[in-house]
């Protein structure tokens, strides 16, 4: 059995992407990957920007359940999490590093003052189009390159720690976290 990328891929839609080969012949199957990859995490950052526009303030300062995180904690706690990404994939420092200890090292309820929630939701706004901007620019060879947490050494032994599995995992992160918050429309 062929287990190339696209051979994988294309068990699930096989018409779907030779489509999109033969219409835009010099879409490598490298590149189609990227576009899936970012294409996906683009559409986690709309669902949540949806949902935060449908919850009130007050519905993000509840707890999801009895005892667990509230709305606002895990607002905060996506935010910093992309932030986390401009440094990790070489694009700058972090907008916001204060948000590191308050959303993740440090647990919801921990007695320390929150930003705003119009303040949360406008630095999500600007991390995500800043980290567009970049993404817009990198070359499928750039996804596939390390970032900046692994050594050149350890790159060479494993090459799947490169950016475009950063930013698959992190589709996943915000998926989960998503589930999360839609428990607040209750």
């Amino acid at each position: 059995m062929n287990l190339s990328p696209l051979s994988f891929c294309s068990l699930s839609k096989p018409t779907q992407i030779m489509n999109t080969l033969t219409e835009n012949p010099t879409l490598s199957q490298t590149d189609l990957l990227v576009k899936i990859a970012l294409s996906n995490w683009q559409a986690q950052n709309t669902r949540v920007d949806k949902l935060l526009e449908s919850l009130s303030d007050e519905q993000l300062k509840k707890e999801i359940a009895p005892g667990k995180n509230t709305g606002i904690y895990l607002l905060g706690h996506l935010v910093a999490t992309n932030d986390a990404l401009l440094p990790l994939f070489g694009l700058g420092d972090k907008l916001y590093p204060e948000l590191q200890s308050l959303f993740q090292t440090t647990p919801d309820k921990s007695g320390l003052p929150f930003p705003s929630i119009i303040e949360l939701k406008k630095y999500w706004k600007e991390i995500n189009e800043k980290l567009i901007q970049n993404f817009n620019e990198f070359t499928a060879s750039d996804w596939l390159g390390k970032h900046t947490a692994v050594s050149e050494e350890d790159f060479i032994k494993e090459p799947h720690r490169n950016k475009m599995n950063v930013l698959i995992s992190r589709s996943i992160h915000e998926g989960y976290h998503l589930g999360q918050l839609i428990l607040l429309k209750k």
